[in-house]
């Protein structure tokens, strides 16, 4: 828990038991009913964050959630994201699973194939069916009881209508009808009335339907795991201790971080992470800000620069003094970016859900209808009850519960085998729907390393010689720019003296001349060479001026400009997004210049540069206010938030972890030419689980009038069941074939 400015304190909340967007919706009302309570309530992490006045009573927190049907507990303090519930929740469904596929093999092998029946066949199904249906498909009743309480009818309630209806029926045949004699087997007949509607049994049902599903949600509950992982390496980026600094500037005791307090000094040594926001008060270094800006140059920063918790001091020493710690400095505020991303996508509310809205009502609707009709042409109440249940059992969504899940899979593993992972569902829906495309572009469609545009000498001056010497001096430095100019030659000659001027360049003697290497400054422009002089104004990368000290003055020889190639597959990708109908948009950190020079290179007209993270996430919900649906790429720690916040994020397969987490999609391959083929593949999947949802209920009503007229057979039962199944799978199965 966290003190607020205004006497309020934010509280964490655990819950168990969401399973879609009305369940958040929920838990946010009940919450809100608290007095001065203001709440955000995350499906992904199954977790809610409440802000309440300081004096509020936790306990008032816990019962609200309770009263909307679910368990909560207070989050310890310091506990991340990742401790939440869904772990549990998976490993759960994980178990469920497994047994009671394991138990429902022979329940379905028996109820459809009825030489396979032998003397008591029906009373080993029951012995096999009951725990598959009470304890694993337990997660789908519990829902469901939650869902009525509240007048909420989804995918659980047909779930529990439907196999509940199986297995009581068939219990009742065995006990009070005649299917529970020894060597009853089911009759095969496809056509006709059934002779004895008390000698059948739907075992095979209520255990399959509750397997496929169970399936289904196993792999939601799998994607929805991955999401505080986000939150994890975002976090994991900061310094766990710090090293103080006396008085003097000199090293002092190391202290765990939370011990760092606002006008704290601590030092950096070179390679180091810089512990927390500050400013600098001694030293001079390059600090790499890869993590804000996405860009590979690390920034010159001296005394009186501004530096940010979790970016790191290529060279030099830096002594900083905090100016924010803890959930105030600028990592913390990218976290909670992320975090309200995730809560705010996990809306999206169930394409099932929204079916079983209407169909649940509609089949009940038909089952009491089919009740009332029979008794009012004087039938039996038993035969109108027994074409009652027909109706409901036939309603039970065996298909449906493999329209989903399958093509999911299928089509994730094509995906996979293409370089593309998808996390789950929402992400297929999402990637389907996007008709606007923003790229990042350093490690998205540039290489993201630094390589030579382009050396240019002055008058008179020995290119050969100039290239030999600079590659050679730098060849001494682990300065990224500088790794990237000592690859011009493939055997640099010694460097004796060699110096780091930290944030500045390097100096050293080669071959008895003292050379040096740094960046270019604007001072530096009116004293060059003309040649070099325009060189460096038309630049539009980075540009370092290299040359020998002569008589204790600088001699600049020649020029140097880098830049982050572009991948010679970005235009061809660009122009196959353009072909998918999409508005495709650049959205970068570095310069104007150089984004516009990518921009013109891959034919993308629409560009922002010079953008922060902050603003990263600003233009994608600019462009979402605007009707647009948003797909996001990117591959640093500046992306995550606005990848989380898009309706779709792409993470390029060589980018940062956080990006990864932070993402729907992931290129494993690392490949620009995958991100046409992720959006692509998740139309094709969502019009494959389209026509399977279709068929699905297709088979289903199409039995239903057979089930209120009393001609269910089993066969024809266990055929339409099977053969709705088996064109699920076969259509699902066609995307293997993808390409």
């Amino acid at each position: 828990m966290t003190v607020l400015p205004d006497a309020r304190r934010a509280v964490t909340l655990d819950i168990e038991g969401m399973t879609c967007a009305s369940c958040v919706a929920r838990v946010e009302k009940r919450l809100l009913t608290v007095p001065g309570a203001q709440a955000s309530v995350n499906l992904a992490t199954e977790s809610a964050k409440v802000s309440v006045p300081d004096d509020a009573d936790d306990e008032a927190l816990l019962a609200a959630v309770r009263s909307a049907g679910y368990d909560a507990r207070v989050r310890r303090a310091g506990a991340r994201e990742a401790d939440a519930a869904p772990a549990r929740a998976g490993t759960s469904l994980g178990t469920r699973l497994i047994v009671s596929a394991a138990l429902a093999v022979p329940v379905i092998v028996l109820g459809m194939v009825p030489t396979w029946q032998f003397p008591g066949w029906q009373w080993v199904s029951l012995g096999l069916t009951l725990p598959i249906v009470l304890w694993g498909g337990w997660p789908f009743h519990r829902a469901t009881f939650v869902n009525l309480r509240h007048g909420a009818l989804t995918m659980d309630t047909l779930i529990t209508m439907g196999t509940s209806a199986a297995l009581l029926w068939s219990l009742w045949a065995l006990v009070f009808g005649s299917a529970g004699r020894l060597g009853m087997t089911h009759e095969f007949q496809l056509f006709g009335p059934v002779h004895d509607a008390t000698a059948l049994v739907y075992f095979e049902v209520a255990a399959g339907v509750t397997v496929f599903l169970l399936l289904g949600r196993w792999f939601e509950h799998r994607s929805k795991r991955t999401a505080g992982d986000a939150l994890r390496a975002l976090l994991s980026l900061g310094s766990q201790d710090v090293i103080l600094a006396d008085v003097k500037g000199q090293d002092g005791p190391t202290v765990p971080i939370a011990l760092l307090g606002v006008g704290d000094r601590f030092v950096v040594r070179p390679g180091g992470t810089i512990a927390t926001d500050g400013v600098v008060a001694y030293g001079s270094a390059a600090v790499d800000e890869s993590m804000l800006t996405g860009e590979s140059v690390p920034i010159a920063v001296d005394p009186g620069s501004s530096v940010t918790g979790g970016t790191i001091a290529v060279d030099g020493r830096l002594v900083v003094t905090a100016t924010a710690v803890g959930e105030q400095t600028r990592l913390a505020t990218m976290a909670r970016l992320v975090e309200d991303a995730q809560s705010a996508k996990g809306a999206t509310q169930r394409l099932a859900d929204r079916i079983s809205a209407v169909f649940v009502p509609v089949v009940i609707g038909i089952a009491i209808l089919t009740l009332l009709v029979w008794l009012l042409l004087g039938q039996p109440v038993a035969a109108g009850f027994t074409a009652a249940v027909a109706v409901l059992i036939i309603a039970c969504p065996c298909a449906l519960g493999l329209a989903t899940p399958v093509a999911i899979l299928v089509g994730t593993g094509r995906g996979a085998q293409l370089g593309v992972l998808i996390t789950g569902p929402e992400a297929i829906e999402a990637a389907a729907r996007v008709d606007t495309i923003l790229l990042d572009k350093t490690g998205t469609l540039t290489e993201g390393r630094m390589s030579v545009h382009a050396v240019i000498t002055g008058p008179e001056v020995d290119r050969d010689a100039f290239i030999a010497r600079v590659a050679a001096l730098e060849a001494a430095s682990e300065h990224p720019v500088a790794r990237a100019i000592a690859a011009l030659v493939e055997r640099p000659a010694a460097v004796s003296e060699f110096r780091n001027e930290a944030g500045r360049g390097v100096v050293g003697t080669v071959a008895g001349a003292l050379v040096f290497a740094r960046r270019a400054d604007a001072a530096d422009t009116d004293a060059l060479p003309d040649v070099l002089r325009d060189a460096v104004r038309a630049a539009a990368g980075t540009v370092v001026l290299a040359g020998t000290v002569r008589a204790g003055a600088e001699h600049v020889d020649g020029v140097i400009i880098l830049t982050d190639a572009v991948r010679p597959d970005s235009a061809g990708a660009v122009a196959e997004l353009h072909g998918l109908g999409l508005d495709v948009r650049l959205l970068t950190g570095d310069t104007a210049s150089a984004a516009r020079v990518v921009a013109t290179a891959v034919g993308i007209t629409e560009v922002t540069a010079g953008v922060t993270p902050e603003a990263k996430l600003a233009a994608v919900r600019a462009a979402q206010a605007a009707g647009a649906r948003v797909a996001m790429v990117g591959d640093g720690v500046n992306d995550a938030a606005a990848l989380a916040s898009a309706d779709l994020g792409i993470a390029m397969g060589g980018g940062t972890d956080a990006a990864m987490h932070a993402s729907d999609v992931t290129l494993v391959r690392d490949d620009v030419t995958a991100i046409p083929t992720a959006i692509r593949l998740s139309r094709r999947i969502m019009g494959t689980i389209r026509g399977n949802l279709f068929w699905a209920f297709g088979y289903n009503v199409a039995a239903i009038p057979l089930a209120a007229l009393g001609l269910l057979n089993p066969m024809i039962a266990g055929a339409a069941m099977a053969f709705s199944s088996v064109f699920v799978v076969l259509n699902s199965l066609r995307l293997r074939s993808f390409h």
